[in-house]
Formats: structure tokens, C-alpha cells, sequence
């Protein structure tokens, strides 16, 4: 029950990634906005997992450092890089329609990279919380995904699918405490980043109040909540039963704009339906199975 409150909760603090990544990438480069988050981040995890967790780094970054510093350029660099960026070549709705495909991706990668099991039931959940997904983001006409003419924004969301869906598989196999493995992850990645800073201007004295509003918020809820939350749940439930929870980014972004004073569509209130009973379905295939297992060891 936790993994799910967790995973909920990582998606809700994505799904505002989003929002406000928007229009803070218009003030700030991709490369910059990159590093001052994940900057930022690592003053909070640092503290928290050494109180949680009691790592020992010198030992961890010993043993470990190849892993985690491959998934710190796959899940910190590489992942926002790709995100940030796409959003100068494409449109929201062309990058998020590319995005809701990233569980089908963990799904597929982790059947031939860790062998997990897909049940025909998992499939199903899958199929309709994709299709909630689409519906929402094409307003409920389904034939515009195939009238959009993909460019390097949509190419590079699809790469970003891939890039998540290896750190994912990492973090499940990585023998690290969670939290510690996001902690030393930030810090290779803050380290390999910091050469490519001389390469732009410092662009602090330019933003705007939103801007700094807007950069506050994503350098703690979607950096540091979410990746906590979500590495802890990968590690207990595997890659591909949490992937299906990021089709909620989609649910959670319409409820932001209502809050936010804009309207929910039929098309969100139908797709956001679509997209829970998909999870329903795939979350309890997946408890299901493990009860199966169980008995059997019995």
C-alpha cells in the first residue's frame, strides 16, 4: 500500500514538472536548469539519506561508482536534458503524447532485460490506461495521432523513454539503499555537468519572478520527492509496475489546470477514468501474481 501512496505521490509532483518546466525553460537553458535543480536537490538528500539510511559513502562510491554514476547520466543528465530540450522543437501535446508511451517502453525492456513476466491482465491495464492517456492529451479525438508529424522534439522524448526505462532497471538490481543511490547518483551527475556550464552564460540575473517560483518548485517536489519516492517503490515492486503509474502525470496535469483556473473537458474526466481502472487492473494483476508465487514457495 505505501509503494502506491508513493508512486501517486511522484507523479503528482511530475505531473507540476511540467507546468511549470513550461515556461521556466523559455528563461533558462535546458544544460543550466538541469544543473541548479539537481544542485539543489543534493543539499536535501544528502542529510536525509545519511538520517534514513546510515550509508557508508566511502565504501558505496568504492564498490558502486560505475552503476550509479551510469544511471546518474541515464535518469539525472540525460533524462532532463532530453525533456527540457524537446520542448524547443515540439509542442506540449507532441511531448506528451510521446511520453505516455515510457511504461510500454520499462515494460517491453524489462520482459528481455530481467525476464519479468507479462500476464494478459497486466497487458489489458496497460491498454486502457495508454488509451486514457491518449484521450486526454487528444482531446478525444484519437485520429490526431496519427495526423502529427513527428520531428527532433518527438524523437527526442522517445529517446528520453528509453533512457528512463534503463535507470529504472538499474535502480531495481542496484544492491545501494534507495535514497543513498539517488544521493550519490546527483552527486556524479553534478560533477560531470559542471565542465559544460562554462560552455553558456549564467543566466540567474535574467529570470523573472516566475522563473525563480517556477525553478524553487522543481528543485525540491519533482527532484527530490519524486525520485525518492519513485526509487523506493522500483526497488520493492520492479520497473515495470511502477511505470504504469506514469500515465497519472496525465490525470494530474488536468486537475492542476482546473485548480488553476482553467477547465476539464469530457475528454479529461473520460480519459482520467480510463487511465485509474487501467492502473487498477495492471496493479492488481501484478498482486495477484505475487499471491500465486507465494502459495507456491508454501
Amino acid at each position: 500500500m505505501r509503494e502506491k501512496i508513493f508512486l501517486v505521490l511522484a507523479n503528482l509532483f511530475w505531473a507540476g514538472n511540467y507546468l511549470f518546466g513550461k515556461y521556466v525553460i523559455a528563461e533558462i537553458s535546458p544544460l543550466w536548469l538541469t544543473f541548479i535543480r539537481w544542485s539543489v536537490a543534493f543539499l536535501f538528500l544528502l542529510p536525509i539519506s545519511y538520517f534514513l539510511e546510515r550509508p557508508r559513502y566511502g565504501e558505496i562510491m568504492k564498490q558502486f561508482w560505475l552503476p550509479l554514476s551510469i544511471a546518474g547520466i541515464l535518469g539525472i543528465i540525460g533524462y532532463n536534458l532530453l525533456l527540457y530540450g524537446a520542448l524547443e522543437y515540439t509542442s506540449p501535446m507532441n511531448a506528451a503524447i510521446v511520453n505516455a508511451l515510457n511504461p510500454a517502453i520499462i515494460v517491453i525492456m524489462s520482459y528481455f532485460l530481467l525476464k519479468e513476466r507479462m500476464t494478459f491482465i497486466n497487458v489489458i491495464g496497460f491498454v486502457i490506461s495508454l488509451v486514457g492517456v491518449l484521450f486526454i492529451l487528444t482531446n478525444g479525438h484519437l485520429q490526431w495521432i496519427f495526423q502529427t508529424s513527428y520531428n527532433r522534439g518527438d524523437l527526442m522524448m522517445l529517446i528520453a523513454g528509453v533512457v528512463w526505462a534503463l535507470y529504472s532497471i538499474i535502480g531495481k538490481k542496484l544492491a545501494v539503499p534507495p535514497i543513498t543511490a539517488t544521493t550519490c547518483s546527483v552527486f556524479f551527475s553534478i560533477v560531470l555537468l559542471f565542465p559544460f556550464l562554462f560552455l553558456q552564460p549564467i543566466p540567474l540575473a535574467e529570470l523573472s519572478g516566475k522563473g525563480w517560483i517556477g525553478i524553487s518548485y522543481i528543485c525540491l517536489f519533482p527532484s527530490v520527492f519524486s525520485f525518492l519516492f519513485w526509487n523506493m517503490s522500483v526497488k520493492k515492486v520492479g520497473p515495470s509496475y511502477a511505470g504504469i503509474y506514469l500515465n497519472l502525470i496525465a490525470v494530474f496535469t488536468a486537475l492542476f489546470t482546473f485548480l488553476l483556473g482553467g477547465k476539464i473537458s469530457a475528454s479529461q474526466l473520460i480519459g482520467g477514468a480510463f487511465v485509474l481502472i487501467g492502473v487498477y487492473l495492471a496493479t492488481n494483476a501484478r498482486k495477484a501474481e505475487a499471491a500465486q508465487a507465494k502459495d507456491a514457495a508454501i
